[in-house]
């Protein structure tokens, strides 16, 4: 640590080239060949029991409806509730919306532990196993605990690595900032996206590998190999872009979006989730009296490398697959990526930027289909520069499973002046807001993440 008295960059001016240095090792790291990562998280998965069954609300263990608000709360006071909210106003109109959600306020922490082999920056990743991922075992940060996990409300083992993100003598951080949850499910939830570069040796963990960034994004073109959480801490890093301009001016992005939050005429309240109207409760699920949607169920699980070896605990589980993509069009060899202003009922500013289209589109009405849904479905492989399958946060979300995709437009489909609420924005401009916190939305982080590890290539 530097002396107090002592001056110091404002900023690493060798930070991005290091970045761009990682992100094109992409067949092999210092340590692991990319083509042996997939066999090694196979290995994980067979050398950890880890079973997962769906349960009856009335046998989760710890776990039970309020008597006077019918929320599901854990005995301990931690962790996390599914209470009711009901959402006013939006892009609906002005009528009412009830759902559950997902109440858990502590920030948890996503953190990667970077450091340099042969003069190129590896992240420690972790074959890291969570209930509701289709795939049990995937690349997860070094560090991906909740508040309750880390300061062992669970009365389980310590988590590795975590004094890296919690003693700054441990290392230095190289990218650190709150970013949101998904705000369709979580209220007003945030963890700190955090990369530190470690001081000293570090002790590699059989659970663990390092990669370079370039790896992680040939990963990423697999289909349900990288979790939802190292994709939005790599969508914080500070990688270089080359852009001589832009649509808009930085000032001029950020005063659109602000423009948007101050003008958003949403309200979204917690309330009990007993008797919110539209929704069931079964012996196993909480869930929508209409088609579609997700439904609130109940799970034990069984996992030999976790904290804890079993529990249970409520996941939400989506009825059908998301979608959630970007379309690309070029201005003056500039590329650039058309924006969403997406209102979501538990994001704690209302209005984050998102994908050109995020949703379902099982759900999408014939006669009221989101805009640019069709272009993105009709998309001829030729203009598909990212398309894989990913999962969300496994650890409170079953099999929630969205297409994630970067499409070069149609200039005719997609125009140069695009409808109310989209923006073209370029990929640096993105990444630049990104960083500022609770800016871009998580499945816009995603795609990002493609694109800052090369995953996409423009």
């Amino acid at each position: 640590m530097h002396s107090p008295d002592t001056l110091v960059p404002r900023a690493d001016a060798g930070l991005a080239a290091r970045l761009a240095r990682s992100a094109l090792a992409v067949h092999e790291g210092h340590w692991t060949r990319t083509a042996d990562v997939e066999p090694w998280l196979r290995e994980r998965s067979r050398a950890h029991r880890f079973h997962v069954r769906r349960v009856p609300f009335e046998d989760l263990d710890g776990w039970s409806f309020d008597g006077v608000t019918g929320n599901l709360g854990h005995r301990s006071g931690r962790f996390f509730t599914i209470e009711g909210l009901r959402i006013t106003g939006g892009p609906g109109g002005p009528g009412v919306q009830d759902q559950p959600i997902i109440n858990q306020p502590e920030i948890g922490i996503l953190g990667i532990l970077a450091k340099e082999f042969d003069g190129v920056l590896h992240f420690l990743m972790q074959a890291k196993v969570e209930p509701g991922n289709p795939e049990a075992v995937q690349l997860s940060p070094t560090v991906q605990a909740t508040r309750s996990n880390y300061t062992r409300t669970h009365g389980g083992s310590p988590v590795k690595y975590l004094d890296y993100f919690t003693r700054p003598e441990y290392g230095r951080a190289l990218v650190d900032v709150l970013q949101s949850e998904h705000g369709e499910w979580f209220y007003r939830k945030s963890n700190r996206n955090v990369i530190v570069e470690a001081a000293g040796h570090v002790d590699t963990d059989s659970d663990f590998c390092w990669l370079t960034l370039g790896q992680i994004g040939e990963l990423l073109r697999r289909d349900l190999l990288v979790n939802m959480d190292t994709r939005s801490v790599l969508a914080c890093a500070p990688v270089p872009r080359s852009e001589p301009g832009a649509r808009y001016s930085d000032v001029a992005l950020q005063s659109w979006l602000s423009m948007r939050r101050a003008v958003s005429d949403m309200r979204a309240a917690l309330v009990p989730l007993a008797g919110l109207r539209g929704w069931q409760r079964t012996p196993a699920s909480f869930e929508p009296t209409a088609e579609g949607g997700f439904r609130v169920v109940a799970v034990h699980v069984e996992a030999a490398n976790r904290e804890v070896g079993g529990w249970s605990q409520p996941l939400v589980e989506p009825k059908d697959q998301g979608l959630a993509a970007f379309l690309l069009r070029r201005f003056d060899g500039v590329p650039h990526l058309l924006a969403h202003a997406r209102t979501e009922g538990g994001l704690t500013d209302a209005v984050e930027l998102a994908p050109t289209v995020q949703g379902v589109p099982a759900d999408a009405a014939a006669d009221g289909r989101p805009p640019f849904l069709d272009e993105v479905l009709a998309a001829a492989p030729e203009r598909t520069l990212f398309d894989a399958r990913h999962s969300e946060e496994g650890g409170r979300f079953l099999n929630a499973v969205s297409r994630y995709a970067v499409i070069e437009a149609d200039p005719e489909a997609a125009p140069r002046t695009p409808p109310p609420g989209f923006i073209w924005v370029t990929p640096g401009q993105l990444s630049d807001l990104v960083r500022g916190g609770r800016n871009v939305n998580v499945q816009a982080r995603t795609l990002i993440s493609a694109l800052n590890t090369g995953a996409a290539a423009l």
